[in-house]
C-alpha cells in the first residue's frame, strides 16, 4: 500500500486536472486540488531546507571538499530565514498587517541590496563561460556548424550599431540589423516551436505514463 494509494491520488490528480480543461464542471474540483499542490509545495519547501542543513552540516563536520562554501551557505540560510520571520511577525502586528516582502522591509533590503548584485555577478560569470562555449561551437567543421556561424555573426553584428556604421561608407542601408530581425523572426522564431512542440509532446508522454502508473519513480519504482 505504500505505493499502490500514491499512485492512486497521483492518478486521480492528474485525470482531474486533464479533464478540468474540457469539462468545466470540473473546476471548483481543480481549485481544490490546486489548493492541496500548495500545501504540499510548502512542506516540500521545508523539506528541501532541511535537507540543505543536514548535507551542508555534514560537509562541515566531517571537512570534505568546499567545507567552507557550505558554512557560507548555512550562515546566509540563518540569516535570511531570521530576517523574514522577524519582519512576519512584526508585520503582522500592525495594524493592517504588513507583508515581509513590502519596500523598506528588513527582508526587501537584503533582497534587493545582497542577493540581486549576486545574482548579477553570477550571470556576469556566466557571460565568459558562454563566450568560450559559443567559440567552441562555432567553429566551421562542417555544414551545420558553418551556417551556425553566419547566423551567430548577422546576429551579434545587427544587435551592435558598429558594423552598420563601417558599411556606411557604401550603403546607408542597415543590412546587418535588418538581416539579424529577419533570422530572429523567421528561422529562430520556426526551430523555438519545433523545440515547443517536441517538449509538449514529451510532457504529454509523461504525464501520460505517470497518470496510467507504467512511471512510478516518484513512488521508488524502478
Amino acid at each position: 500500500m505504500r505505493r499502490e494509494v500514491p499512485l492512486i491520488i497521483t492518478s486521480i490528480a492528474g485525470l482531474v486536472f486533464a479533464i478540468s480543461f474540457f469539462i468545466p464542471l470540473l473546476g471548483d474540483a481543480q481549485n481544490r486540488f490546486s489548493d492541496w499542490v500548495s500545501i504540499v509545495q510548502s512542506f516540500a519547501v521545508w523539506l528541501g531546507l532541511l535537507n540543505l542543513t543536514k548535507v551542508s552540516l555534514e560537509k562541515i563536520t566531517r571537512k570534505r571538499e568546499g567545507w567552507q562554501y557550505a558554512i557560507l551557505t548555512v550562515v546566509s540560510l540563518v540569516i535570511m530565514l531570521a530576517i523574514g520571520m522577524f519582519d512576519g511577525f512584526s508585520g503582522l502586528a500592525q495594524d493592517p498587517p504588513v507583508s515581509y516582502r513590502e519596500p523598506g522591509t528588513n527582508f526587501d533590503w537584503m533582497f534587493r541590496y545582497v542577493y540581486t548584485p549576486l545574482t548579477s555577478t553570477m550571470f556576469a560569470m556566466l557571460a565568459f563561460f558562454v563566450a568560450s562555449a559559443s567559440y567552441r561551437a562555432f567553429r566551421a567543421r562542417n555544414f551545420e556548424a558553418t551556417l551556425l556561424l553566419v547566423a551567430g555573426f548577422f546576429v551579434m553584428g545587427g544587435r551592435v550599431p558598429l558594423f552598420d556604421l563601417l558599411i556606411r561608407w557604401f550603403t546607408d542601408y542597415p543590412l546587418f540589423n535588418q538581416f539579424a530581425d529577419w533570422i530572429m523572426t523567421y528561422p529562430n522564431t520556426a526551430g523555438q516551436r519545433a523545440i515547443m512542440i517536441g517538449i509538449a509532446l514529451g510532457i504529454m508522454s509523461s504525464s501520460l505514463r505517470i497518470i496510467l502508473g507504467i512511471e512510478r519513480s516518484h513512488v521508488g519504482g524502478q
